[in-house]
């Protein structure tokens, strides 16, 4: 066996070590996106309404994906075969969203992060009870370690309302629905035009929706940080993209987990929270089950690969 059939990116040509590592770099980057995202919707949840704040962000997106995609792949990126499909995959992820946001309100940051790291583990159970996929015992087993870590994230007396433990979990089981109909749509439709659709899908919702909370009385800095937050979900999805583009996901997925960290760490500096003991136990074991079910998964995907020969 060829050292390039062990090593190779998503397009079937030779992975070298640089397009392994700027794939690995690109997740990292991607997942601080994503933690400036959350904290400053925390942040910013605070004294703007929540709607309002969703709104921008979907709008921000959508305007964006679309002045970035139309010049290069013209009307044709509209085109699409299952555009009722595409509309419940935009409902999903704004459900996602709104969830998300509900979540930040009433938990900090990092265990917000950690929890929504249980979304790899949640496909497991879906793909097994809705597509009837097989699922090993040690599968399994690193899905029901996942769950127990985001027991202890949620328990009573932790670090938040435990009756309102439901929210997160809802989260979790609409996105991981979104990412079942997305792997789904992938084998006839293309990554830009499922991106574009789902930026529009969420802008004119929250459109119809934003009316009834609107105000003008936010402040300049408020206005920033509804930018930043724009800026930082469009370029964290768009160097996600590229992640997995420029190197394998068995290379990639470990690095996702970075995200627990960087928003231990904006947590203790915006909001001057550091996760209890018990928490942190709980989020090392979500990393833990995380990273072990995407070590299971590539080891079963090796062994269904024939070997090729010189």
């Amino acid at each position: 066996m060829s050292t390039a059939s062990k090593h190779t990116s998503v397009d079937g040509s030779p992975l070298s070590a640089q397009q392994a590592l700027a794939g690995m770099l690109y997740a990292v980057i991607a997942m601080a996106c994503f933690t400036v995202l959350d904290t400053t919707n925390k942040f910013l949840l605070a004294s703007v309404p929540m709607l309002m704040v969703l709104w921008f962000r979907y709008a921000f997106q959508a305007v964006a994906t679309t002045a970035l995609m139309l010049p290069r792949k013209g009307r044709a990126v509209f085109q699409t075969r299952a555009l009722k499909l595409q509309i419940v995959r935009g409902l999903l992820l704004l459900t996602s969203s709104f969830l998300a946001f509900g979540s930040l309100i009433r938990m900090p940051v990092a265990e917000f992060s950690a929890i929504a790291m249980l979304s790899p583990l949640t496909v497991t159970i879906l793909a097994r009870f809705v597509l009837k996929e097989h699922v090993s015992k040690l599968r399994w087993v690193f899905v029901s370690g996942g769950m127990v870590g985001a027991m202890l994230i949620v328990r009573p007396g932790g670090g938040m309302d435990a009756s309102h433990a439901w929210i997160p979990l809802l989260m979790v089981l609409s996105y991981s629905t979104f990412q079942i109909l997305t792997s789904h749509m992938a084998k006839t439709e293309s990554p830009e035009t499922m991106h574009i659709y789902t930026g529009w899908v969420g802008a004119l919702i929250s459109t119809g929706l934003v009316f009834s909370v609107w105000t003008t009385e936010l402040t300049g800095f408020q206005w920033m940080l509804m930018v930043l937050i724009g800026c930082a979900g469009t370029l964290g999805h768009y160097l996600l993209i590229v992640a997995f583009a420029r190197a394998p996901a068995s290379r990639v997925t470990p690095f996702l987990y970075s995200g627990i960290a960087f928003a231990t760490l904006t947590g203790w500096v915006v909001f001057s929270h550091i996760p209890d003991p018990i928490a942190l136990t709980g989020m090392a074991l979500i990393a833990l089950c995380g990273l072990g079910a995407g070590w299971l998964g590539q080891r079963e995907h090796a062994k269904s690969v024939p070997p090729s020969h010189d």
